[in-house]
């Protein structure tokens, strides 16, 4: 709706999980260079921390984008809050997706299925990956100790490297989980804890989110709204692009050219009044 007035190509603040949006702040960069090596060793385990918003889910895009050409075949699970066998059911069709669909009646089938897939990978080089988002939700599923059983399926007693790298994205209870199941938290090789935005990342990021919407000019946020950015997200992502985006609007509505700190704390007002409302 306002694209044309800021002359932008796209809304820079929505919350889409798009790569090219990514800011390498300090914990995410580590954290990416962390997944790099996971996946490039070959490890079998991966895990991302962080709260609600702090996008975990851009990050792993991110990761998923600069693959190397040996990882194959990738899949994503998105909604693991199913049954066991159901989770490894569908791992096992998105790694076969050309199968037939008798080929995953039953669990049996199932592994099967990612045995066949594995071998066919140490045969080619290759490398497996699966990474499971809201992986929190894994445990109250009963799912952890099957996906545990899945990584024997991708290690060759003769081997030091596995055939598949499991990355868990989730909540800091997973942590928590984890801990409970000594047996899969022992094959975990990096865990990476995602931070909140400092006041100059904050700044950082909204510079470089509306960089790749297409501004090229001065920035629209002046030094005082930029402050009450921060101060009213607390530097978590999420809040900044809902504060930003809802404040592009309400300049736009008003024909302002500047954002100020009133106009920032007039967009807060009213997300205040929407989650009252909700």
């Amino acid at each position: 709706m306002y694209e044309s007035y800021w002359t932008l190509k796209c809304r820079p603040f929505d919350n889409r999980a798009d790569a090219s949006f990514y800011y390498p702040s300090d914990s995410h960069q580590a954290a990416l260079l962390k997944l790099h090596y996971a996946i490039e060793m070959r490890r079998s385990v991966a895990v991302i921390c962080g709260e609600s918003g702090l996008g975990k889910t851009m990050l792993l895009d991110a990761a998923i984008a600069q693959l190397p050409e040996f990882v194959a075949p990738t899949v994503r699970v998105v909604y693991p809050s199913m049954p066991a066998d159901q989770l490894i059911r569908y791992i096992a069709r998105q790694m076969a997706p050309h199968e037939g669909s008798d080929t995953f009646g039953g669990i049996g089938q199932s592994i099967e299925t990612i045995e066949r897939m594995m071998r066919h990978n140490a045969g080619d080089n290759q490398h497996a990956l699966i990474a499971i988002d809201e992986a929190h939700l894994l445990d109250h599923c009963g799912s952890l100790e099957p996906l545990r059983l899945l990584l024997n399926l991708a290690c060759d007693s003769t081997a030091s490297e596995s055939a598949m790298t499991i990355i868990l994205s989730g909540s800091p209870l997973l942590l928590a989980h984890l801990a409970r199941h000594s047996a899969l938290e022992d094959r975990i090789s990096v865990r990476c804890v995602l931070e909140r935005f400092s006041t100059e990342e904050t700044v950082a990021y909204i510079h470089h989110r509306l960089r790749v919407a297409g501004w090229n000019k001065p920035l629209m946020f002046d030094d005082d709204a930029l402050r009450t950015i921060q101060q009213m997200t607390t530097g978590i992502p999420r809040r900044i692009n809902r504060l930003c985006d809802l404040s592009l609007m309400v300049a736009f509505a008003q024909d302002r050219t500047k954002i100020d700190a009133q106009t920032v704390e007039n967009a807060n007002n009213e997300l205040t009044a929407r989650s009252n409302a909700a």
